[in-house]
């Protein structure tokens, strides 16, 4: 089982120029040889420029070699401590079945986590957290990622909207303006109806922000602020089970920075809309009993 970033690197191979093909090439077959290389010994093996295997890292969406070299060396020994993703089979009895989805949810999280760099979530964050309105885009499962932060967005006051229905996003993102946010979910990156609503969402001046799996995609080319979960799914696991999990941790992780970030004005709307709820199904509950 290949890591999050050599899968993502196997992924697109054959889109590559042929010497950033040639450095990925050699990635694969020398990924623990590669992490003790610096960017001109490695260059030089490979018969490519520095700046060859510069752009190459970028393409992947890290800030440089010595970033790869670090997230690389972090996948790979996460990988030798024995967590792997675990295949479904048909006929597994149910026990097998309940590991097999433990070992699959705890090891997308983990992947997720590693992939995640901390300035990039920051800035996610503070533009969430500045956004006079915040568009959610997604659709078929992102739909219900989407829905999920809304619901979030909602109980601590911020203007947002969700909407599965393409022309609803097309229409939605056309109202926005300067110094609001849109963010785009599709595990692929490349969903046509949520890459055009990111789009008319940037041309309206938005910020935008996509959450996609790890790799080069169109849709986390074009956001401002890119966000990546796990890209390990294959097999019945494409039930988009993994996926999901590990989706709805960065999303977790961004509701939850927000509110840490905006404490004081986020947590008494946060226990307002739960006090609300609460005597609202206490006041349902009194009518029915009459």
């Amino acid at each position: 089982m290949l890591s999050p970033i050599l899968h993502a690197v196997s992924s697109h191979l054959e889109t590559l120029p042929p010497q950033e093909r040639r450095l990925g090439e050699y990635i694969l077959e020398h990924s623990s040889a590669v992490i003790h290389l610096g960017i001109t010994e490695l260059a030089n093996t490979c018969g490519i420029s520095p700046s060859t295997v510069t752009r190459f890292c970028k393409t992947f969406h890290f800030k440089g070699f010595p970033d790869f070299k670090m997230k690389l060396a972090g996948e790979l020994a996460h990988q030798t401590s024995g967590a792997q993703y675990q295949d479904i089979i048909a006929g597994n009895d149910l026990h097998k079945i309940v590991q097999a989805m433990e070992a699959n949810h705890v090891a997308s999280i983990t992947d997720t986590t590693r992939l995640l760099d901390m300035n990039t979530l920051q800035r996610a964050i503070h533009a969430l957290c500045q956004a006079g309105r915040i568009d959610l885009y997604g659709v078929a499962t992102s739909s219900i990622i989407a829905q999920d932060f809304y619901q979030k967005l909602i109980r601590i006051g911020k203007n947002s909207t969700a909407f599965s229905d393409s022309h609803m996003q097309i229409t939605s993102a056309s109202g926005l303006r300067p110094g609001d946010a849109a963010l785009a979910i599709s595990y692929s990156g490349e969903t046509p109806e949520t890459i055009d609503a990111l789009r008319c969402a940037r041309d309206s001046g938005a910020v935008t922000i996509s959450l996609t799996q790890y790799g080069s995609n169109s849709l986390a080319s074009m956001a401002d602020i890119s966000l990546f979960s796990s890209s390990l799914e294959e097999g019945m696991r494409r039930g988009d089970m993994a996926s999901r999990i590990a989706q709805l941790h960065v999303i977790d992780i961004l509701f939850t920075g927000m509110v840490s970030t905006e404490f004081e004005d986020f947590i008494p709307r946060l226990e307002g809309s739960y006090q609300n709820v609460q005597a609202y199904r206490i006041s349902k509950e009194g009518n029915n009993n009459d």
